[in-house]
């Protein structure tokens, strides 16, 4: 059932470099002397075993775990993340919900609303560590409204008055199910100007992006094609120099694997205008899929052995309580995890996140240096 997807992907030829471990938005005196921030990036744990490209520290009410809690949780088998809220407030709505407060969307039929100052949250929590502990996090924005043309402003804007901190943005959503009609305001579009202009920042500055996309309509009609893919495809290769991850494989609860999406997948992932695109096999959804057959976990360990530097893992956990609701996922990719080569292995599991995050630690910093007042 798994061998369906829809767009085309491929690989971006980023070479890691020596990446700065920034605290307070200044630079440390010896840097040398800092872990994680001389020789390989942010791994002052060398014997970690997951990189994590997809974690939420908050919920859709702004609630979640300190970081220091979270810091225990990673314990020593965690050793670098991609930390981020989440974009969007569910409104508690007294008329709709009575005293019953909501914390996720599927809770309320209540709008949802952006909210810009996680991005302040999520600043002052990392700001709050250690540089040792600071470099075992990569900060995400993701308070921005991706309908909104003054979007990439607000990118901007966050980048100047916490330098040294952010890696990329998102996870944002443009596509998704039950959560984009309850948006407030306008619906974001792949086809949206405003959406070019953030992807444009991005290529600019260096920074990650972490995007949902649903691959299909809830509910198509039998052998209905996705509207979706041509234009996803036509995104990616209208911003060739961002860089792009595709959050959860355009997967979601009914939202499921379109007809030959791997098949689709592995063509897209030969296409070499497609250099830029990245694929997260995060949230317990998506191992659902992957490990639901033998036949499954065969077919997709052979388009990551074959593509091994395109696959990032995630958790998509949100405020877990400890470590073992934390790393849900991936004990469901355990057979997924046996069934790929070694290098595979290791690039899916840390390796292509820290080449993807230490390069773009190096160039953020330098674009907010450079644009410093």
């Amino acid at each position: 059932m798994f061998r369906r997807v829809a767009i085309g992907l491929t690989a971006l030829a980023i070479v890691a470099a020596t990446s700065l471990a920034i605290a307070h938005g200044t630079r440390p005196t010896n840097e040398s002397n800092v872990p994680g921030v001389a020789g390989v990036p942010g791994q002052a744990n060398q014997s970690y075993e997951i990189a994590d490209s997809h974690f939420h520290l908050t919920n859709y009410a702004q609630e979640g775990v300190d970081v220091r809690d979270f810091l225990k949780t990673m314990g020593n088998r965690v050793g670098r993340v991609a930390l981020f809220g989440i974009p969007l407030q569910q409104m508690w709505d007294h008329n709709n919900t009575g005293d019953f407060a909501p914390t996720y969307y599927l809770q309320s039929d209540a709008p949802l609303y952006y909210y810009s100052f996680t991005d302040a949250y999520i600043a002052m929590a990392y700001k709050s560590l250690p540089p040792a502990d600071q470099a075992k996090f990569d900060p995400m924005i993701t308070g921005f409204n991706p309908a909104d043309m003054y979007a990439a402003d607000h990118i901007r804007r966050v980048l100047k008055t916490f330098p040294g901190v952010f890696s990329g943005i998102g996870e944002f959503t443009i596509h998704k199910e039950f959560v984009s009609s309850k948006v407030a305001g306008k619906v974001a579009s792949l086809l949206d100007p405003a959406l070019d202009r953030i992807l444009d920042l991005c290529a600019e500055t260096g920074l990650v992006a972490i995007l949902h996309n649903d691959v299909d309509m809830p509910f198509p009609r039998p052998g209905q094609e996705p509207w979706i893919v041509p234009q996803m495809r036509a995104l990616m290769q209208r911003h060739k120099n961002a860089t792009v991850i595709w959050a959860h494989m355009g997967v979601g609860r009914i939202i499921h694997p379109v007809k030959d999406q791997l098949a689709m997948m592995e063509k897209g992932l030969a296409n070499p205008e497609m250099t830029n695109f990245y694929i997260d096999l995060s949230w317990t959804e998506v191992a659902k899929y992957v490990t639901a057959t033998p036949e499954t976990v065969k077919a997709v360990a052979d388009v990551m052995n074959k593509y091994p530097d395109r696959f990032l893992f995630g958790t998509d956990e949100v405020a877990p309580p400890d470590q073992k609701a934390y790393l849900k996922t991936y004990d469901m990719y355990q057979p997924l995890l046996a069934a790929l080569t070694p290098d595979a292995r290791q690039k899916f599991l840390r390796g292509n996140y820290e080449r993807l995050f230490d390069a773009a630690r190096v160039k953020v910093r330098a674009w907010e240096r450079a644009h410093a007042k």
